[in-house]
């Protein structure tokens, strides 16, 4: 990770350390780099979601692009994965998401795609930075529009243009809906989307394939996103699909990317849980090459027994989905995802999609004609206690002799029947301690020693 970008593209509290003008700079650096690997003039794809700050940062990446000579194509407000099919639909060299996904309603982002829909290697995001900051001296959001980077700026027909996609939603549903394994007749689905970027999409979606959707938390407002409610807050969700007796329910987070499952009885079904119910099916219809799913270190150990009872491996990668998607694209396998409910599936798209992560569980429960909660009772959970510890700078982490000290000192009395987690989040300002093992009380003291000593050194 560089000066900017973390797991999941550049994102900041809105207006502050992530400024208009940086978006000015991210666009136009994108923009130089698209026209380079094209050869020529780039069309990038831009969306985002509902958050207020939302437009201002597009309108200052549109002009960043505009004024490196990229044309755009204005996806309005859609879900992150939209905008991955939409350039691929296209045939544009490039796509920019505007959104911080699960993040607060004050943050925001900006995360790119490549031509082929996927996000950017390390590399290439390294190189937009660097252009990003090459003027004014490295700093990052300062007002400095006059200064020289280096960059083409032309003039007259030379400069980009925005033109809306009129339709962008419709094609994101129709493609959606496309992926289904059978209709949803006769099932009632309930849909929060977290006031965030699905509150069209994916009740759309749902209804186009037959099921009674019931929609929650879907009048944005700008402020709303995430607020109580969505992937994050799955509490609203169960209440609502217990009060009106629907089979399901799905949640999204502010862009969409994700989704957190609720069965019949309130119960939530997490990414890991997911992950068990869609490999079990796919195994047993031939649908898992390689016999294995990729998920994280923050994955929890059931759902390595449940796959093992099937006869099927978990690869275990980095926290962060485009680690998941690097490495199931370079073992050929088409599951992975995490427990926050990160769900790609290659088969069918390019990066995690919690509308097409939904429609296939709901297309399973209707394929077997099992509830969700027979299904994923195939995974049992392990206590797993994790604590977000909120610091100052986590470049911290890596040097502080007294918190490697702790981890490992932890580690060794959690012993082989239980793990130890500890790494800094790629989008906060968090170290994240996470235990795991058959003994809750025991796993939750030594995660909170850790987490003691961390907040000491860091916070």
């Amino acid at each position: 990770m560089g000066a900017l970008f973390g797991t999941d593209g550049v994102r900041e509290v809105a207006n502050s350390r992530l400024t208009p003008e940086l978006a000015f700079r991210l666009g136009r650096a994108g923009a130089a780099i698209a026209a380079r690997h094209k050869g020529g003039r780039p069309l990038v794809v831009v969306g985002g979601d509902t958050r207020r700050s939302t437009g201002m940062l597009e309108a200052a990446t549109l002009a960043g692009l505009a004024s490196a000579g990229a044309d755009a194509a204005r996806a309005g407000v859609i879900p992150t994965p939209a905008v991955a099919h939409l350039t691929c639909a296209l045939g544009a060299d490039a796509g920019i998401v505007i959104s911080a996904s699960h993040n607060p309603a004050e943050y925001n982002g900006i995360k790119f795609f490549g031509p082929d829909g996927f996000k950017l290697p390390d590399e290439l995001e390294a190189e937009i930075e660097a252009g990003a900051l090459a003027a004014g001296g490295g700093r990052m959001g300062l007002a400095t529009w006059g200064e020289a980077d280096g960059l083409p700026r032309p003039h007259g027909p030379g400069v980009g243009v925005a033109r809306d996609i009129a339709d962008a939603a419709d094609r994101y549903v129709e493609f959606a809906v496309s992926t289904a394994r059978c209709g949803l007749d006769g099932l009632h689905v309930v849909i929060d989307c977290a006031n965030g970027a699905s509150f069209r999409t994916s009740p759309a979606a749902f209804r186009a394939l037959g099921a009674r959707a019931t929609v929650i938390s879907d009048r944005p407002d700008g402020d709303n996103i995430n607020v109580r409610c969505g992937s994050t807050h799955p509490e609203a969700l169960s209440g609502v699909v217990r009060e009106v007796g629907a089979d399901l329910g799905f949640a999204h987070d502010g862009d969409a990317d994700r989704v957190m499952a609720v069965d019949a009885n309130g119960n939530v079904v997490d990414g890991d849980q997911i992950m068990a119910v869609c490999a079990a099916y796919r195994a047993a219809n031939g649908g898992l090459p390689g016999a294995a799913v990729v998920a994280t270190h923050y994955s929890n150990l059931g759902l390595v027994q449940a796959l093992k009872a099937i006869g099927c491996q978990v690869v275990m990668a980095d926290a962060g989905d485009r680690y998941v998607l690097q490495e199931m694209r370079r073992r050929g396998l088409v599951l992975g995802g995490e427990q926050s409910g990160h769900i790609i599936m290659l088969e069918k798209t390019t990066t995690g999609d919690g509308l097409i992560a939904a429609i296939e569980v709901a297309a399973i429960v209707a394929a077997t004609g099992k509830p969700l909660g027979e299904l994923a009772s195939a995974m049992v959970k392990f206590p797993q206690i994790m604590v977000n510890v909120r610091v100052a700078r986590k470049d911290g982490y890596h040097t502080s002799g007294r918190i490697q000290s702790a981890v490992e000192e932890a580690g060794a009395a959690l012993g082989d029947s239980a793990r130890l987690v500890v790494r800094p989040s790629g989008t906060e300002p968090v170290v994240r301690v996470m235990g795991e093992g058959p003994d809750e009380a025991g796993v939750r003291r030594i995660v909170e020693s850790v987490a003691a000593v961390i907040r000491a050194e860091l916070a």
